[in-house]
């Protein structure tokens, strides 16, 4: 039987019964992770309600991912990769995914979730490796004259400790524990782009430009969202972009008032501060 807006349809003029075909856009941008209470990064929380939505928007034939990160956690990489897969297998829907300035690392796993890849030829792509990053001040605490104590039960709970000299131990248990991350990427990638080439090894951490890489099987064409869209669907594809969460109350709250007093305070917040600069940093390294 047919539903209730099937059936008002019919009572148009026939040049509005026809539906034009819907693309659902949904953009991921940023670093992926947690990055500070009020900058939050690309994460599976973040993201799910889009995903459903766009995968569930009435009459869509397409879920178009517009991505722009240069990666960050696997850990969230991963579990965003693996919601899109089951999405598109639940609803039987085509995944295109489109990389803007950069698509690495962590970025390149989620492009990975789409059935094509498609880039600009300045788009950085690839960074297929795990990186672990920070500081150390073994001597700084004894200059200033203070005493670190630290307790702990089981070996192996200080690990890293940036106050202390690093340990050969530690270090070998760091990259075991990146050598199984790095496996899990590989073989994500290699089972996810059957068309790479065997002589080739692309799982060094390097990246390519969107050009560089179609030949290598990374991209599968060169172009843009709007343009392949027509292309696909027709000049009148409809391309509807999903929002994304807003954030909680006091996020919302403080982006409200940004202009003002309680803006002002939220820029000079040190873990604010750390927070931007570290996600310039991650884009830095592919020079954007």
């Amino acid at each position: 039987m047919p539903s209730l807006s099937e059936r008002l349809r019919a009572l148009l003029p026939r040049r509005f019964r026809t539906r034009r075909p819907r693309v659902a856009v949904v953009r991921l941008s940023g670093v992926i992770g947690a990055t500070s209470p009020l900058r939050q990064g690309l994460s599976i929380e973040g993201v799910a309600g889009s995903l459903e939505r766009a995968f569930t928007l009435p009459g869509v034939k397409a879920v178009a991912l517009v991505i722009n990160s240069p990666g960050g956690s696997p850990a969230q990489s991963h579990l965003i990769f693996r919601r899109i897969r089951a999405l598109a297998t639940e609803k039987e829907l085509p995944v295109v995914a489109f990389v803007e300035d950069v698509a690495a690392s962590g970025g390149y796993m989620i492009a990975c979730a789409a059935d094509e890849i498609v880039a600009d030829p300045t788009s950085i792509v690839g960074s297929i490796g795990v990186v672990s990053a920070g500081f150390g001040f073994p001597g700084l605490l004894e200059k200033l004259g203070i005493e670190r104590r630290v307790h702990t039960m089981g070996e192996a709970k200080a690990m890293l400790d940036p106050f202390r000299p690093e340990d050969p131990a530690d270090i070998e248990r760091l990259k075991r524990i990146q050598a199984d991350v790095q496996g899990v990427f590989t073989d994500l990638v290699t089972s996810r782009r059957p068309g790479l080439p065997a002589g080739e090894n692309l799982f060094t951490g390097a990246v390519w430009t969107g050009r560089q890489a179609l030949p290598l099987g990374l991209v599968d064409a060169i172009g843009d969202l709007r343009t392949t869209m027509r292309a696909r669907f027709g000049e009148k594809v409809d391309l509807v972009p999903i929002a994304g969460a807003k954030g909680g109350f006091l996020t919302r709250l403080l982006r409200r008032n940004a202009p003002g007093r309680i803006g002002e305070a939220v820029a000079a917040l040190p873990g604010e501060t750390l927070a931007t600069l570290a996600e310039r940093a991650a884009y830095a390294r592919f020079g954007l």
